[in-house]
């Protein structure tokens, strides 16, 4: 990926450096990706124009720009900050103190994952995850896979690594909206979410981990309730074969929400270093349904200096453990990286 110094900021960077011993600069990368897209199931039997075929254009286009900006201060730590902008519109700010032998702090405004959501899922895949694209009613509100675990968007997470070993922290404080700099959350939050990680490599291609949390949530009449999280997880690489396996459970705080157990196992084969495939098994079951959510997701991916062609088809019937709901989502694609 290239990455372009941003113009104009080096009077700024040569102001900085000779009044301190702050030494900074920015960069500017990005990527666009066009898709074709098409589902089956619930998003076709739902979409307003089936009773004319109508289903309008399946060509999409995403582009990204992210601004990165880095500082190195006196004692010798590093202070970065990054900015996506997604079509437009702002995604992704987030701020990373690396203290080096001390770990890593990072706080995220938005669209990350604290502490155990770090491991959420630790599937191989050769392009986007076995879910993507799969809702339960094709209204984009009717809720896709179950059973992943969650600590928190928004917040700060710790991290410090160690010979064979890896650990991490999330703290997503008060989990409702996000607040910009100066202001405060306001009235509606939910109770803070408390999470954290480890993982740990007893021999080499072998990776064993597993995750603890408990996240705010919604319902009942105490808003300080909160939903119990655990994961864990073993992957195995062996030349150009990677094998997964991973088992989470949530647990409920509001007595008529379902307490939830997944699995899933994933495999990726590197064909050359250019190509790769694989494919992921998931099954969900919660305590108030009798039906099983089964999910399984194929994906490819084939790589050529900088751009990338990719395809993914993911299916999943009785989504959110109800019966019938069914849907089917193939994509592919190519990525441009600059």
């Amino acid at each position: 990926m290239k990455t372009w110094k941003k113009a104009g900021l080096t009077a700024l960077a040569g102001s900085l450096v000779a009044t301190s011993a702050f030494a900074g600069a920015v960069t500017v990368s990005g990527n666009a990706n066009l898709t074709y897209t098409g589902n089956t199931g619930a998003e076709d039997s739902n979409a307003l124009n089936t009773a004319t075929d109508l289903d309008g254009s399946r060509w999409g286009l995403n582009k990204t720009l992210t601004f990165s900006g880095s500082g190195e201060l006196d004692n010798g730590w590093t202070v970065s900050i990054s900015q996506s902008l997604n079509a437009g519109s702002t995604t992704g700010l987030n701020m990373t103190i690396d203290m080096g032998d001390a770990g890593s702090l990072n706080y995220e405004s938005d669209t990350g994952q604290r502490g155990i959501g770090k491991i959420r899922d630790m599937m191989p895949s050769a392009d986007e995850g076995y879910d993507n694209g799969l809702d339960s009613n094709g209204t984009n509100t009717g809720g896709g896979v179950s059973g992943r675990v969650s600590g928190g968007a928004s917040g700060f997470h710790y991290s410090k690594a160690m010979d064979m070993v890896e650990f991490g922290v999330g703290y997503e404080p008060g989990s409702g909206s996000n607040s910009a700099s100066g202001a405060v959350q306001g009235a509606g939050a939910l109770a803070s979410s408390t999470s954290m990680f480890i993982k740990i490599d007893p021999m080499d291609g072998l990776e064993i981990g597993f995750g603890v949390g408990e996240t705010g949530t919604t319902g009942g009449s105490d808003s300080s309730q909160t939903d119990d999280h655990q994961t864990a997880y073993v992957s195995y690489v062996y030349g150009p074969l990677t094998v997964a396996y991973q088992t989470s459970e949530i647990e409920t705080a509001v007595g008529t929400e379902p307490d939830d157990e997944s699995t899933r196992w994933g495999v990726l084969y590197a064909v050359n270093d250019e190509m790769s495939i694989s494919y992921v098994d998931h099954v969900s079951d919660d305590d108030t349904n009798a039906t099983d959510e089964e999910v399984t997701g194929w994906s490819a991916s084939y790589t050529v200096g900088s751009m990338t062609f990719k395809a993914h088809r993911n299916h999943g019937d009785n989504l959110t453990n109800a019966a019938s709901m069914e849907s089917e989502h193939t994509e592919v694609g190519v990525t441009f990286a600059f």
